[in-house]
């Protein structure tokens, strides 16, 4: 059975090698680097069997990129202080949407009314949107990617029109083919960062209920969020123009 590596980052200024990919499961490290292969190289090395080998790469890559604890605590925050950090954020907030639907807009009175009418309502004076609006007017950065499945669930297409809304407030909403981004090996998972130096994961239960959210400061990881963040931009489109697309397809 293959290992469920996940990519942790990269020194090259090319995105090639040399890399660090950490295995999802045993917690083990892979590192990719150029081969030792001289001979007298290889001689000094201690304890180096038959079945070994030995990379070469830069000690930045080790330091910027390896793990610095040998097992990583999650830090869990409660749903009031998540809800306070997009209100204490300095320059940026950014959100990843990889599910397929969410108990919280199932629960919304609005989403009802999307099933009947076709369109979702927009109320700008709720507190979600007066805040954002609020940050963005001050010059702040608020932004988002959806995955969107082909055929879209009924919660994406809930969430495509609602985009409106999100726009209306500043945001900068952009949607994502989920087959692009399984080739640009995003994560299948959502998260926030805020200001580039903290990651809020969210966790979901089996009935997309958010369950907890975990919080990540260590610098490698949140380098390899902000990478992801930075990938996700550049294959998506802004909402508008994905909406206009997935009519003309459909």
């Amino acid at each position: 059975m293959a290992r469920r590596l996940r990519f942790n980052g990269t020194d090259s200024k090319n995105g090639g090698c040399p890399a660090v990919h950490e295995d999802l499961d045993s917690n083990e490290i892979i590192v990719q680097g150029t081969p030792l292969t001289d001979p007298e190289d290889i001689a000094q090395l201690q304890h180096f069997g038959p079945g070994d080998a030995a990379v070469v790469v830069p000690r930045e890559l080790l330091a910027n990129h390896g793990p610095k604890d040998v097992t990583r605590v999650p830090k869990l925050i409660a749903l009031e202080e998540f809800g306070r950090l997009f209100e204490t954020f300095d320059h940026s907030a950014w959100h990843l949407e990889t599910r397929r639907g969410y108990a919280s807009d199932r629960e919304d009175a609005g989403y009802a009314e999307f099933l009947s009418t076709g369109t979702a309502p927009c109320d700008l004076d709720s507190e979600w949107c007066t805040n954002i609006r609020q940050q963005t007017a001050s010059g702040k950065y608020v932004g988002r990617v959806r995955v969107v499945d082909n055929p879209p669930t009924e919660g994406q297409l809930f969430l495509l029109d609602y985009a409106r809304c999100n726009a209306a407030t500043g945001e900068d909403v952009r949607n994502l083919w989920r087959e692009d981004a399984e080739q640009l090996r995003l994560p299948a998972e959502d998260f926030w960062i805020f200001d580039s130096r903290l990651v809020a994961v969210l966790r979901f239960d089996d009935e997309d209920a958010l369950r907890d959210v975990e919080v990540i400061t260590e610098p490698a990881e949140v380098l390899r969020y902000c990478q992801v963040r930075d990938a996700a931009v550049h294959g998506s489109v802004p909402y508008d123009e994905f909406t206009a697309q997935l009519g003309a397809d459909h």
